[in-house]
């Protein structure tokens, strides 16, 4: 048996730091590796504080001297420019703020509709290239390699003039006889200056919000979100039930039907009170008129974007789905599922977790890259605040700050929006 002396020479052997008799010492912050860490850290944080203070301090200080100091009094300027797509209501007698904000819009508008159309471009491709049918495998092998190494601009460049030289300009409507025609019942007009859309309008709406005097939100939009939020809400809480359901009796209760009427029924009873209705584009004199005209800038950027960046997402998926072990193919296909159904219910669940990490990086190359707008015509903020408003005032350095800042919001948005979601589908080890 090992004597208490043993165990003594046995234990001195070992370097240990306990917590002193004694009480906390500042030296331990030095000596005591459980605090010399974090005192490193707080000191390189406190010197990292004190270079960027001083480069901030030296920069406003140089601009003093040389007359210009930091004002971002000019966002209240009238910004005397014209922009051509826009979402909210804007003149050339706005401010450069509202300039701004229109450009911002812009902005979230093409990154958000790029994120979904490459997504589901990705998704489909990156299955088909494990396609077995050798044709189709190899024709997604192209568009991959062929997207992927051309630069995006180029791509840009080349759909915008697609669309002007291979779409019927509006006179082409015009006539008995005409030589194109609108799409879907009338309802559609595809032309070389864009495509006009309905436009949702309602006869007995609520108005809009305004907020700090910039702009107004409409509170219509506002009152579907929550109407459809509530629906979602109870949908989730129908589902949660029927889950109890099953998981007590094994049998599962029928929920589309109620889930049905509860997303639509609210929906179009409030639409019906707020008198929804639909304006429909219609070709009066030399162009048309009505609805929501897509110009070609914006059509040209979204596609450009979308394909571009669906190659590098449809690699990540085709990864993503290798990763998982054939057995879970295998597995499921003995239990009778079609191949279909195998990827849907049993591999791409599975694959999302390897999916999504690099996901997140193309959303966010995507949104960054849509500031190559200006080359196509296209207004976001990287034409309206970090172009014409900064040619117009001069005030680059206050400008390029805000540029940044935005970016950066947006950026850590999408991060956070997808690291949750990454929370949400990641295995729970047991």
């Amino acid at each position: 048996m090992e004597s208490s002396a043993d165990r003594e020479t046995g234990g001195a052997m070992t370097v240990v730091t306990e917590p002193s008799a004694a009480g906390f010492r500042l030296s331990q912050l030095i000596y005591d590796t459980r605090y010399r860490s974090i005192t490193i850290q707080v000191v390189a944080l406190m010197l990292a504080m004190l270079g960027f203070a001083w480069l901030a301090s030296n920069t406003i200080q140089n601009l003093e001297d040389l007359g210009r100091r930091i004002d971002f009094g000019f966002l209240g300027q009238s910004a005397s420019y014209d922009i051509n797509q826009r979402l909210i209501q804007y003149d050339s007698g706005s401010s450069h703020l509202r300039a701004s904000f229109v450009g911002l819009l812009n902005t979230l508008l093409v990154a958000a509709m790029g994120c979904v159309l490459a997504t589901i471009l990705g998704v489909v491709i990156g299955v088909l290239r494990l396609s077995s049918n050798w044709l189709v495998a190899r024709l997604m092998t192209i568009y991959v390699e062929m997207f992927r190494n051309v630069p995006v601009l180029l791509w840009i460049v080349l759909f915008l003039a697609i669309l002007i030289e291979t779409l019927p300009a509006p006179r082409a409507f015009r006539g008995e006889n005409p030589e194109a025609t609108m799409s879907l019942f009338d309802t559609v007009a595809v032309t070389n200056r864009g495509v006009y859309v309905p436009e949702p309008l309602f006869s007995r709406g609520l108005g809009d919000l305004s907020v700090f005097g910039a702009f107004g939100i409409s509170l219509d939009l506002i009152a579907i979100l929550i109407v459809l939020g509530a629906s979602i809400y109870v949908i989730r809480r129908n589902n949660a039930r029927a889950d109890a359901a099953q998981n007590a009796t094994g049998e599962r209760p029928v929920t589309i039907w109620a889930n049905l009427a509860v997303f639509l029924l609210p929906t179009l009873i409030l639409l019906a009170a707020l008198g929804f209705h639909l304006g429909y584009p219609e070709l009066r004199g030399f162009n048309f008129q009505g609805g929501v005209h897509m110009r070609n800038s914006l059509l040209a950027l979204w596609l450009a974007l979308s394909f571009y960046t669906a190659a590098f997402i449809a690699e990540i998926v085709r990864a993503g789905i290798l990763a998982i072990s054939k057995g879970q193919t295998e597995a499921a296909a003995a239990l009778g599922l079609r191949p279909g159904r195998i990827m849907s219910l049993v591999i791409l669940p599975q694959a999302l977790r390897v999916i999504i990490p690099p996901l997140i990086s193309n959303y966010l190359n995507l949104t960054k890259n849509s500031s190559l707008a200006i080359a196509v015509g296209y207004m976001d903020i990287t034409g309206t605040l970090g172009g014409i408003t900064l040619n117009q005032t001069g005030r680059e350095l206050e400008t390029l700050l805000l540029l940044m800042a935005v970016y950066l919001v947006i950026s850590l948005g999408i991060s956070a929006m997808m690291n949750w979601y990454n929370e949400r589908v990641k295995l729970v080890e047991r």
